[in-house]
């Protein structure tokens, strides 16, 4: 029996015999913008001056701001959300407007043009009781 078993939250476990990236997405995330991809650990975009994990666009375009990026609004692409740094400059930040969308090749694009503000961090899901808790990687999981 060689493949990949996967538990729900009650425990029950299933095995899936040739995994692909579709069969892992069967659900939605559990946290939106994380990767699903079998044999990787999800990833989240950091905020570096205060730490903080960036899990909305709201966030994540207060923090550009900060930065001196605006909102571009392309009308010939509505399926994009892009901020650029200036009128003359040619960086360019294109994101998916749903954010359920945004992956960790989105995420290396904003640390790439802002090297001392963001960072892309692997995590770990520590299933509670009663929610799942990010965990960072860098930390000690108490396992």
């Amino acid at each position: 029996m060689s493949g990949v078993w996967l538990f729900d939250k009650k425990g029950v476990a299933r095995l899936i015999s040739n995994p692909t990236r579709e069969s892992f997405e069967q659900r939605d995330p559990i946290y939106p913008g994380t990767s699903t991809a079998p044999g990787t650990r999800p990833r989240v975009l950091v905020y570096l001056p205060t730490n903080h994990v960036i899990k909305s666009y709201t966030e994540l375009e207060q923090r550009l701001a900060e930065l001196g990026w605006t909102r571009y609004n392309n009308s010939s692409q509505p399926h994009l959300l892009q901020f650029h740094k200036s009128e003359i400059s040619a960086h360019l930040i294109s994101l998916p407007t749903n954010f359920a969308h945004f992956r960790s090749f989105h995420m290396y694009d904003i640390v790439v043009k802002n090297r001392s503000f963001f960072e892309v961090r692997e995590t770990f899901y520590k299933m509670l009781s009663s929610h799942v808790e990010v965990v960072d990687s860098r930390t000690d999981a108490g396992f």
